[in-house]
């Protein structure tokens, strides 16, 4: 996937310029310059497509839902209502410019779901988080509609970033979520054991020592770091959290030792390849990578749903 990402787009690369524009580009070959200038891109694709299926696998696991991505924390909503309120209200109109507003957006409306469904005696349970997400990300994606209808100037600026896109990708960027990135692996990766005990049951999972808050805490600051994160920079992109975990169960087992990194693998492979094609069937003109997850990732979720008759975890 990265090599077709870096060799196709509304110009087609041969491999020895694909070659030569990685490790020494001539700003003279406008096939060389073509590649170097795709490298971001092709970065900022797999990075997000592994958080987002990392996220999302994280995410099951926390509620113990099939159909769990990283939407059911109300990420994509809250990130959208900032960036929204940014533009009308602040005048912002650059990703430099609302990146954080997204992030910061996106880790509140976690934080008041999870702070929802840890109400009353039972403290949060999947079901309640399940419930409190929905209830959040309607509310507030009702506050962005409210935003948009009154403000059709707002609508020309947020719909570029509303749609999911990897166009616009640049190292400097990619620097400033990269240390989040950094820290959401890293706490994913250590909630795995406590994962696995909650897919028992919170009863067994006390049983066998763990600490199910903090099991949960964990996770869903993982969660919110990976998938906040990359929603800020690229957009709200669909599928890839939900999709990809049910892939890498096929190969992986529930054992989340080996389901983290196979689901951010092939995350990162779905996103790249999904902007691939993009850039291809709409040549020269590209399809915004947020389109073609949805096309591409419905028919395979689909198509693994009708195989595996996934009802719960």
């Amino acid at each position: 996937m990265v090599v077709a990402s870096l060799a196709f787009g509304s110009r087609v690369v041969s491999w020895p310029d694909v070659v030569a524009g990685v490790l020494h580009p001539d700003p003279e070959n406008i096939a060389q310059a073509a590649v170097h200038s795709r490298i971001p891109r092709t970065v900022l694709g797999l990075l997000v497509g592994a958080a987002l299926g990392l996220a999302g696998a994280v995410m099951q696991g926390l509620t113990r839902n099939p159909l769990a991505d990283p939407g059911i924390l109300g990420v994509n909503a809250g990130a959208s209502l900032f960036v929204v309120l940014g533009i009308a209200w602040l005048g912002l109109s650059s990703l430099e410019e609302y990146i954080w507003l997204a992030f910061a957006g996106a880790a509140l409306a976690a934080l008041l779901v999870y702070t929802i469904g840890s109400m009353g005696r039972e403290g949060a349970t999947p079901l309640k988080l399940a419930l409190a997400g929905a209830a959040t990300t309607a509310a507030l994606g009702s506050m962005v509609s409210m935003v948009l209808l009154t403000r059709t100037d707002v609508l020309d600026t947020f719909r570029f970033w509303q749609v999911g896109s990897l166009g616009r990708a640049d190292f400097a960027q990619i620097g400033e979520v990269v240390p989040f990135l950094l820290v959401g692996a890293v706490l994913a990766v250590a909630s795995a054991r406590g994962l696995d005990a909650l897919a028992l049951g919170d009863d067994l999972a006390v049983g066998l020592g763990q600490r199910t808050g903090l099991v949960r805490a964990l996770g869903a600051t993982a969660a919110v770091l990976l998938a906040g994160s990359a929603t800020a920079i690229a957009g709200p992109i669909a599928f890839v959290g939900l999709v990809m975990p049910h892939l890498a169960r096929t190969f992986t087992g529930p054992s989340h030792r080996w389901l983290l990194p196979y689901s951010a693998a092939f995350g990162a492979a779905l996103l790249v390849g999904a902007d691939v094609v993009g850039r291809i069937v709409t040549r020269p003109q590209d399809l915004e990578v947020g389109i073609m997850t949805a096309l591409l990732g419905a028919p395979v979720f689909i198509a693994i749903i009708r195989r595996q008759k996934v009802r719960e975890l």
